[in-house]
């Protein structure tokens, strides 16, 4: 093998490292000093961009779900796949804040990015995922409305007012969800 061909490897092997390691780094919201989030002032940024939620999406049952129904909750809106180890990891918290926070008006909602609607029901029974699934197969358009998306999970926090608040690209676990969730409650 060449010594081009080795750094050629080589080059690729890092960016594959360092796109594998983004998700994990703190998003620049999050190095905001504890005052200022306490006092809420950073829970959705000012300049935060409008949720496209005029999309009707099939859930697992085949049922039509329109997104605008949501409309007036805080909104956990999850890209993921049942093939994925972070997105399986993550779910187990999705369904606990589910539980903790729903009546306080939050909406998980996943969306199963490459999934055909037949392996959804028996993977949301197993992982007892109390929130409507989607089927985003074949729906590059809501994906594009959300996008660029590098990877999944994908997750947007949404307020109250339609506003994406927070991106988070990879495993980020319960408790940022909820930290975030509570500042828009």
């Amino acid at each position: 093998m060449s010594r081009v061909v080795r750094w050629v490897i080589a080059a690729a092997a890092l960016t594959a490292l360092v796109y594998a390691l983004v998700p994990s780094l703190p998003a620049p919201s999050e190095l905001v000093g504890a005052g200022a989030r306490a006092a809420g002032s950073d829970a959705c940024p000012a300049d935060a961009k409008k949720a496209n939620l005029d999309f009707t999406v099939n859930d697992m049952n085949g049922k039509s779900v329109a997104l605008a129904s949501f409309k007036g909750k805080v909104i956990v809106l999850d890209f993921w796949a049942t093939w994925c180890p972070p997105c399986k990891a993550e779910i187990p918290g999705f369904v606990e804040l589910q539980d903790a926070y729903g009546s306080k008006g939050l909406q998980v909602v996943g969306v199963s990015v490459d999934d055909p609607a037949d392996k959804l029901p028996p993977f949301a029974a197993e992982f007892k995922m109390n929130y409507p699934v989607l089927v985003g197969l074949g729906r590059d358009d809501l994906q594009d409305a959300y996008g660029p998306m590098w990877g999944i999970p994908t997750t947007f926090l949404i307020s109250r007012d339609g506003k994406i608040c927070r991106k988070h690209s990879g495993l980020v676990g319960k408790d940022r969800y909820e930290k975030d969730i509570k500042a828009l409650l």
